[in-house]
């Protein structure tokens, strides 16, 4: 009996869009995001700390990274964008992409220090081969650096990635992740005096595994990532990313998930922040986006996500994105040029830096 209950609850929870087993929805939608995705890293220090210590990439108006070679140690988060203050314990294998320049540090205590800007300790090369031993509790060995991204309509789509993305090498569900960080391992301690510069290719892949990771993490924080993970909601994505021209109001959206217009509403904005219009817009102007760089005219991009009208496509496009389609359409092209500059801005270049 109890087990019929249980059954009987867990049906209950889909219908409502409760449940958060793995459905594999979760992977299509990530999926949808790392296919426009382009990511460029650059490493700018490898090496470890002993004793006491307090390093950051803060303060350099860009995305960073740090991955753990050997030891471990605590990443400190200090309160931004409505998120509290976090303390994530990270370990050899562990690896963590900060989306923004958010204020932190990674130091061997787990309570947080009272100056998250504040810098201790100095970073030494690493030893060509591991250590015989594990390393002391306070020591850890780090791959350091940047990352810029370019997607298409970057502020919208990465407003949705959780931050950060911690790839934890110990749960092992993705395999290639293991193996890329082996690699990592391997290069970091190749000899010379400058890093090998597969490390921040093979960071590039390690991102995209970690990306595509983040969807099963239990402690993600509310938002898109989270409602994907409701199965419901899931299965409600899933379909509108998969036919984006279909004709996704409301009461279409609420019958899918088999709710009330107002229950469907509540959830949906309380789990994922956002009203499902507004999603909805989102996805079909990704999708067009995409399409506009692949060389697709206006009309036929506007068809595919479900517009009659050019000119309302166009509309909803540059409410979007802030510029018209045929204006994006040619941004694009120059940018796919083989000696285009880059024309992502949002991130700002820094000078190579010491980590202490």
């Amino acid at each position: 009996m109890r087990d019929e209950t249980q059954d009987a609850r867990k049906r209950r929870e889909s219908q409502q869009g409760f449940s958060e087993e793995n459905s594999g929805h979760p992977d299509r939608v990530a999926d949808w995001l790392l296919a426009g995705l382009e990511l460029k890293s650059t490493l700018f220090h490898v090496g470890e700390y002993c004793g006491v210590y307090q390093a950051s990439t803060a303060g350099h108006q860009r995305a960073s990274f740090h991955v753990l070679l050997e030891g471990g140690c605590y990443l400190h988060i200090d309160a931004e964008g409505g998120q509290m203050a976090r303390t994530i314990p990270l370990g050899a294998g562990d690896a963590v992409f900060l989306l923004s320049d958010v204020p932190h540090c990674l130091s061997p205590d787990a309570a947080p220090p009272a100056d998250l800007s504040a810098r201790a300790g100095e970073m030494t090369p690493l030893p060509t081969q591991p250590r015989p031993h594990a390393t002391a509790p306070s020591s850890v060995s780090l791959a350091c650096g940047f990352f810029e991204f370019r997607t298409d309509l970057d502020a919208l789509v990465l407003g949705m990635l959780p931050n950060p993305i911690v790839a934890r090498r110990a749960n092992g569900r993705i395999e290639g992740m293991t193996q890329i960080f082996s690699l990592i391992q391997a290069e970091a301690r190749r000899p010379g005096e400058t890093p090998s510069p597969l490390l921040a290719r093979l960071t590039d892949l390690l991102f995209y595994y970690a990306l595509r990771e983040a969807v099963h993490a239990e402690d993600v924080a509310p938002g898109m990532w989270r409602l994907m993970r409701r199965d419901a909601f899931g299965r409600l994505a899933a379909a509108i990313i998969e036919s984006p021209g279909e004709r996704w109001t409301t009461d279409a959206m609420a019958e899918f998930v088999h709710m009330s217009r107002a229950r469907f509403c509540k959830q949906f904005v309380e789990i994922g922040g956002q009203p499902p219009a507004q999603f909805v817009t989102l996805v079909r102007m990704k999708t067009a986006a995409a399409l506009l760089r692949e060389g697709v005219s206006l009309p036929e991009a506007a068809e595919h996500v479900g517009y009659q009208s050019e000119s309302a496509f166009a509309q909803a496009f540059k409410r979007v994105t802030g510029i018209q389609p045929g204006a994006w359409r040619r941004q694009a092209t120059r940018s796919a040029a083989p000696d285009a500059a880059p024309t992502h801005s949002a991130l700002i270049p820094a000078a190579p830096y010491a980590l202490h």
